[in-house]
């Protein structure tokens, strides 16, 4: 029988599956890992800040609106903390640097300029890998 192994970047994006089934969003639940050397420095799921009621205590109306999915998050009363974000605070500056972020959605626009200014090196989300270019 041939061993079928998924590549590194199936490997963790599965992981980061698993944790966005954490997730408090009722539209889309979502994980993010941050990955340094092989080995997970953060995790993180779309949710509400600790101790506040999420999209499953019916405390977002954006749950229940028409709004389309990447418009305004602000604007349309969400106040999830994306797991990207999530991931971040969760994961000290030194183990950013130069680490890959896995997230099973594309990241936002709103997520991409902190990604950006944390030291993270690549984000991987199905279908796509980008590279952040440094800082000279």
């Amino acid at each position: 029988m041939d061993l079928i192994r998924p590549s590194w970047d199936e490997f963790y994006l599965d992981i980061a599956k698993a944790v966005s089934r954490r997730g408090e969003c009722k539209r889309r639940q979502v994980g993010a890992i941050i990955v340094k050397r092989h080995s997970i420095v953060g995790t993180g799921y779309n949710g509400a800040s600790p101790g506040e009621k999420s999209c499953l205590d019916g405390a977002c109306p954006r749950a229940e609106s028409e709004v389309l999915p990447n418009a305004n998050y602000a604007e349309s009363g969400c106040h999830v903390i994306h797991a990207e974000t999530n991931a971040m605070l969760r994961t000290s500056w030194e183990n950013m640097q130069d680490a890959t972020l896995y997230v099973t959605d594309e990241p936002c626009k709103d997520c991409w300029p902190k990604i950006k200014n944390t030291g993270i090196a690549r984000v991987v989300y199905p279908g796509s890998q980008v590279y952040i270019e440094k800082r000279p």
